[in-house]
This record gives C-alpha cells, structure tokens and sequence, in this order.
C-alpha cells in the first residue's frame, strides 16, 4: 500500500508540475497585458507594480486603435458559420456512406481519408488561386472552404459513430412512416450527440486560431480574423505594439479555453463511442 500511495503522489507531482509548464506562458501574457512596453521588453517575467502597471490601456488601445472588436466579430462568425456546416453536412454524408454500399459511398470515404493526410502547403497556392476565381474571398466563402478541408476528420469520426448504432432503429422509423430525412434528424442526430460534440470542440478549436487559409483566402482590405490583426500590430521598421498584442491574445485565448474545459469531457466519449466498431 505505502509503495502505491507513493507512486501515486510521485504522479500527481509530475503532472503538476507539467501543467504548471502548459499554463505558466499563458499567465505570463496575461500579466504582461497590463504592462507598459517597455516593461514588457525589458523585464517580461516580472509582475505588474506600481511603476510598470497600465491598466487596461492595452485592451482599449487594441480595441480603439486596431479594431479587435471587429476582428472578434468576424472570427466569431466564420468560426460558428463553418462548424454549424461542418456538422450538418459531414454528419449527414457518415451517415449515408455507412449505411448505402456502393462503390462511389467508398469511394468518398477513401477520398475523406486521404484529404487528412495531404498537407496544406502542397494545396494552398492553387486554393487561393481557386478561391480568387469563384470570389470565396468572403467569411461567407471561407465557410465552404474549411468545409473542405474539415470533412475528412468529421466524416471519419461520424462513419465510425454511425456503424455503432443498431439499423434496427432506422428500421423501424421507417416503418412507422418517416422518410430518410426525417429519420436523420429525429432518430439518427439525437443518438450522435456524443460525436456531435467532440467534432465541434475540435473545429471550433482549429478554425478560431487559424491565421493561415485567412490570410491567403479573405480580402484583408475588408475582413480580418484576430489572429491576422494580431500579425498586423507590427509597425514599420520592425515596431510592435506588445502591449497590444499580449491585450489581443488574451481576448484570443480565453474564449476558446473556456469552450474547451466546459465541453472536453465529451472528446474522449464522442472518439471512443466512434472506435465501438471498425
């Protein structure tokens, strides 16, 4: 017993101290955002006093003088807008390639595959090309892209779901007269929940901190995401605005962490109720 409990507390130490390493730079750029500049140059480990303390004069300034309210409200809007299609659209093509066996519903399935494996740097030059073209430089246009290139992890998730559910229920929805679509939505999407969820965590997650599609993809006269407005904080003559930016991020970074800790516990369920059948 003794050997146990010290093993046990030698654990809660080691991860302690890991957890401090993840969470110490986050702290880190928070009290730094309510330093002057030069104090966050010169000294960025130090916490804020008296002499090195300016309030939130850097939230108000990467909001005034940046327009980081508009950047949010931007992000806010790609980031809802292509996980709600996301959803919708690669829960209903799981679904579809699970159940009608055909060679062109294996064939989508390869294809969502091996779209995870394709690194972006091999697609992103001609993608903008493309984009420019059929005038996707929008939040309204971008949608469709990261709908693209989020389907393969959704469709691979939801397909393993979706083999799990017994088609016995499907059966009998039909039966009592419901048509494939209604099937779906009242019998098939409440069971999905779990999958539902653990998707949406992940996309959400990766298209809010995304810089890279936003930049080649948006007209950046018109629309910028935070994380661009960040990038263009830097002045000229290699000048930045720290203040600012340790303000912006900290605006960045906690919405998306308490989306993570209010939901994370469903990641786990939604990935292994998709692993019950291969």
């Amino acid at each position: 017993m003794k050997k146990k409990s010290s093993n046990h507390a030698g654990a809660i130490a080691g991860l302690s101290v890991l957890s401090a390493a993840w969470i110490m730079p986050i702290l880190i750029v928070l009290w730094n955002s309510f330093k002057d500049k030069n104090s966050i140059n010169l000294k960025p480990f130090q916490l804020p006093n008296s002499l090195t303390s300016v309030g939130t004069e850097n939230y108000i300034t990467a909001i005034e003088k940046y327009g980081l309210l508009d950047s949010v409200g931007w992000t806010v809007f790609i980031t809802v807008g292509s996980v709600a299609v996301i959803l919708i659209c690669t829960s209903m093509c799981g679904w579809y390639i699970t159940r009608v066996k055909t060679k062109w519903t294996k064939l989508i399935y390869t294809l969502c595959i091996f779209s995870m494996v394709v690194p972006f740097q091999m697609v992103m030059y001609t993608l903008s090309l493309v984009a420019n073209k059929l005038g996707l430089t929008t939040p309204w246009g971008i949608i469709v892209i990261y709908l693209g290139f989020g389907a393969g992890l959704a469709v691979f998730m939801f397909t393993g779901f979706v083999k799990s559910i017994p088609i016995e229920i499907e059966e009998a929805a039909m039966i009592d007269g419901c048509t494939p679509l209604q099937t779906f939505f009242k019998v098939v999407l409440p069971i999905m929940k779990p999958t539902y969820i653990s998707v949406g965590i992940l996309e959400t997650m990766w298209i809010w901190n995304d810089f890279l599609l936003p930049y080649l993809v948006l007209d950046l006269k018109k629309y910028k995401t935070i994380s661009i407005i960040i990038q263009y904080m830097k002045g000229s003559y290699g000048s930045v605005d720290m203040g600012a930016i340790m303000a912006s991020l900290i605006m960045a970074v906690i919405p998306v962490i308490i989306f993570y800790l209010s939901l994370q516990k469903y990641i786990i369920k939604g990935v292994a109720a998709g692993a019950v059948k291969g």
